[in-house]
């Protein structure tokens, strides 16, 4: 059970409800106006909860579950634990994010200033939004509807927040246009100077950075990620786009639509990665490159050079998953014929 402390708890729904919020469909015999209470994972459900099963992994935890009702894929159904009842979904899990936030809806925002932010005159605030204690909202800023500003965040002079928008503690937005219903956690960095130097004998010379940030809109940032403004051309992130915890995008980077960026993947200068593009944790991406669309690539892989739409890649230096899971196989052999000879 969510801790009431911090999460309250819509409900209880009944399964007919329920299938209407998730998109899924009733089970053969499955009684519509059972109502459930709670969301839980199969390991621990009991009477009154909803799970669900999106792996085989887990058959046996399915199998076995005590849950009062589970969402599963049409073909577990003669699988399902005597008791339970069922609703249908071709994605389970999307399903029980669905009714998880069903659930536990986002707290409407209580709007007002904390008598302890400071708001300059020249902002633009609108009426339902939030500040919150410490904020900074600067001069020519401008912050939609229903926004919430956390705790000590900076909202820089003429940076635009959209509506429905949620700054975590302690962010810091310059030089930057943020889109609707996005979420930044805290302590992100957004719109500082992107690491540009003209190296010479006398030495390195700063490169003005005159560009900006744009972040799209629905875009969710990870805490303590950073993402460097643009040195002309603007740093872009795209529509859809979820990025994790401590990333590290750097000037004139354009990320597209829907991608996802794992913890600590670093984005080299002016590399442009295409829609839909999925990058493992640890990865690292040289700078100048172009990552086509719905490219996969395996953590901690160092990619060194362009990649084809549609590739699977992992490695350093990263190749086709193929080639790259062949030569791992062949060194294993190598190390263990070493070892035998020894």
């Amino acid at each position: 059970m969510a801790d009431p402390r911090f999460f309250t708890r819509a409900g209880p729904f009944t399964l007919t409800e329920l299938a209407t919020a998730t998109g899924a469909t009733l089970g053969p015999e499955t009684p519509g106006d059972l109502s459930v209470v709670d969301v839980m994972p199969l390991s621990v459900a009991g009477e009154g909860h909803l799970s669900f099963i999106d792996n085989r992994k887990y058959l046996d935890a399915f199998r076995t579950s005590k849950a009062s009702a589970i969402l599963a894929v049409p073909a577990l159904a003669d699988q399902a634990p005597k008791g339970s009842a069922l609703l249908l979904s071709d994605d389970p899990y999307r399903a029980f994010a669905l009714a998880a936030a069903h659930f536990y809806p986002r707290p409407p925002v209580a709007p007002g200033i904390h008598p302890g932010a400071h708001v300059a005159d020249g902002a633009d605030i609108a009426p339902s939004c939030r500040i919150e204690a410490g904020a900074v909202v600067q001069e020519g800023a401008v912050i939609g509807a229903g926004t919430v500003i956390g705790p000590g965040a900076v909202v820089d002079r003429g940076v635009t927040v959209g509506s429905d928008c949620v700054i975590g503690a302690g962010v810091t937005l310059q030089y930057c246009q943020v889109g609707d219903r996005v979420i930044i956690h805290p302590g992100v960095r957004a719109g500082q100077d992107g690491f540009g130097f003209a190296p010479g004998a006398a030495g390195h010379l700063k490169v003005p950075q005159l560009g900006r940030v744009i972040i799209e809109s629905d875009v969710e940032i990870g805490a303590n990620t950073t993402i460097d403004r643009g040195a002309g051309p603007d740093t872009v992130i795209g529509a859809g786009t979820k990025i994790d915890n401590l990333v590290q995008i750097a000037h004139n980077v354009r990320i597209g639509r829907g991608c996802i960026l794992v913890s600590f993947v670093g984005i080299s200068g002016s590399t442009h990665i295409d829609d839909f593009v999925m990058i493992g944790g640890q990865v690292g991406v040289a700078g100048h490159l172009t990552v086509g669309k719905g490219v996969r690539i395996a953590a901690q892989s160092g990619v060194m050079r362009d990649v084809p739409p549609g590739a699977t890649i992992g490695g350093s230096p990263a190749k086709d998953r193929r080639e790259w899971m062949r030569e791992l196989a062949t060194l294993s052999k190598m190390a263990r014929k070493k070892g035998d000879e020894g």
